[in-house]
This record gives structure tokens, sequence and C-alpha cells, in this order.
């Protein structure tokens, strides 16, 4: 079974990334918790990818 706060964690950042400009800095936010929350209870395959995640995410602020 797949870790449910690396799939949220996934799900937020694809939200903060296609949402419209005026509701992406709440976004962005729940996006950073949902990453906080994962990365401490991850493997570390899937540290590695909410890396990337939260890359992305920079790049949108």
């Amino acid at each position: 079974m797949a870790n449910r706060l690396f799939q949220d964690a996934r799900k937020f950042v694809n939200l903060a990334r296609n949402t419209s400009p005026e509701e992406q800095p709440a976004a962005i936010e729940k996006a950073k918790n949902a990453l906080s929350s994962a990365y401490a209870n991850t493997t570390m395959a899937e540290k590695e990818q909410l890396q990337e995640l939260q890359k992305e995410l920079d790049a949108l602020q």
C-alpha cells in the first residue's frame, strides 16, 4: 500500500501547479505542509521524489 502522506503531497503540489494565480499562494502553503508531513514518514526513495516535488514548488514562488 502506498504512503498516504506521500500521495497527498503529490496531489497538493499538482494542485498548486495547476491553480489560478489568485489561489496559488494558499495552494502553495497547503503543498508545503503536505510535503513537510510526508517527509517525516517516508522511505529514502520517497524522500528523493519529495525533494523533486519541493523543487517544483519552489519554482512556482
